[in-house]
């Protein structure tokens, strides 16, 4: 091929022309290596979505039980022989009675049973939940006026009756081999049929606190404990973080102790856990002498763990502000400090708090630390103060799936979507908020 030269003298060009057939082959694929990497990606996405799903049926289709409780609704008579055989309402007198053999009386009545027959009573016995005398306890100190009164109460059914009506328990296994006889099964079927008992929502498990029965353990005090940890982690982590981020990016030199500094940030944040729990434990519990299974603990504890992450955070929001808003603002006449407080941190705060949000969540779910400042306690009454004996959702869930009884195993699968579902909740709260505050430059 030959073309002309500015002086109008031709020449040999440098640009060959290229066979089209040879340009629609590498056409064709550039254009396949491209739907491939796209196929790729969509097939990565979509592999994690499935597993995604699988783990949320999986979980779900062993936990929405644990939203339903069998209760068991009876005429129970609160005789004052039993309950103030004194008849001077002592509180003392009130909380020994033996209200246990006042649900036993109401249901014995009820099935047509004698209480002289041992046999039936024994079976009849085992059909209410040993946490009765607990409910009817506090209908009695809630209005002491109901002493000597016949009253409809509703009273939590023995776990073993809950896992027959929810199919745990299969009817057609021998007598011999299942945890609930025949005779049972018979007046659980008459009691459901005259509407006497029936699965309701599970309230007791947002409220309850530990229980060695499946059917009166709740989350109630795993819930305010774990309040308490994500509060002080809060009050802690985040302002130190975000401190720590602006001295490291505004006003720090540049110089070896710096780096030594952010290569440790960077080191701590990709520690085992289980190593902040050690920490805890020697240092917190050990040396400065807090108490075990404190929240307060958990929580200082957790707060040394995500301040890493906050800083991180912290800092890639701060960069990602151009640097053109630092110097417009001191052009302008603005101190360093107003530059950063007026308009470097309010442009980098969707960073920082979708950072913030995502280092609370993560710590939400950790239970090896936890374990290791002994939040593993037996804990039945909510604790009044960060100082006060509690658990975690994450150990709740631990101590529920070592239990041996069958009805932990759903009470484990239903507090695991609840921890889902608060943590689901914290990022969308994450996405909300940079969204809310997110500004274009």
């Amino acid at each position: 091929m030959t073309d002309v030269t500015a002086d109008g003298v031709s020449g040999t060009s440098s640009i060959t022309t290229l066979d089209p057939a040879i340009a629609a082959r590498r056409l064709a694929r550039r254009r396949a290596a491209e739907w491939r990497f796209q196929a790729y990606g969509i097939a990565a996405i979509l592999f994690g979505l499935f597993f995604v799903a699988l783990l949320f049926a999986v979980i779900g289709a062993k936990g929405w039980t644990a939203l339903l409780q069998t209760q068991l609704t009876l005429p129970v008579t609160f005789e004052k022989s039993v309950i103030d055989p004194n008849g001077t309402s002592n509180h003392d007198d009130i909380m020994a009675a033996d209200y246990t053999s006042l649900a036993s009386a109401a249901l014995y009545k009820r099935l047509g049973i004698s209480p002289d027959d041992a046999a039936a009573t024994a079976l009849a016995d085992g059909l209410i939940s040993t946490g009765s005398d607990v409910e009817l306890r506090k209908v009695v100190l809630d209005d002491p006026s109901v002493i000597g009164t016949t009253r409809t109460v509703t009273l939590l059914a023995h776990g073993n009756v809950d896992a027959l009506l929810k199919g745990t328990i299969d009817r057609a296994v021998p007598e011999d081999s299942r945890q609930i006889k025949d005779q049972q099964i018979a007046w659980i079927d008459r009691l459901t049929a005259g509407g006497s008992l029936a699965k309701t929502f599970n309230w007791g498990l947002f409220t309850r606190g530990a229980s060695s029965q499946p059917e009166t353990a709740g989350l109630g005090v795993a819930v305010i404990g774990s309040l308490y940890m994500m509060l002080t982690v809060l009050a802690i982590a985040v302002p130190l973080g975000v401190a720590a981020a602006i001295y490291l990016e505004e006003f720090a030199p540049r110089n070896r102790w710096t780096d030594l500094i952010e290569v440790n940030i960077s080191n701590l944040a990709a520690v085992p856990s289980i190593v902040f729990g050690l920490l805890g434990l020697a240092i917190l519990i050990n040396l400065v002498g807090l108490p075990r299974s404190a929240s307060l603990v958990g929580g200082l504890v957790l707060a040394l763990m995500t301040l890493p992450t906050v800083i991180i955070a912290a800092r890639a929001a701060i960069t990602a502000v151009p640097p053109s808003i630092r110097q417009a603002a001191l052009g302008v006449g603005a101190s360093k400090m107003q530059s950063i407080f007026h308009h470097v941190l309010p442009l980098a705060m969707p960073g920082i708090l979708t950072g913030t949000i995502i280092g609370l969540a993560k710590a939400l779910g950790e239970t090896a630390p936890l374990l290791m400042i002994g939040m593993v306690a037996f804990v039945v009454d909510y604790p009044r103060s960060p100082l006060d004996p509690a658990t975690a959702l994450p150990v709740q869930i631990y101590m529920w799936s070592n239990a041996q009884e069958r009805g932990f195993v759903e009470r484990t699968s239903g507090a695991t979507l609840v921890l889902l579902v608060f943590l689901i909740a914290m990022n969308v709260i994450a996405v909300i908020l940079r969204r809310r505050f997110e500004r274009k430059w």
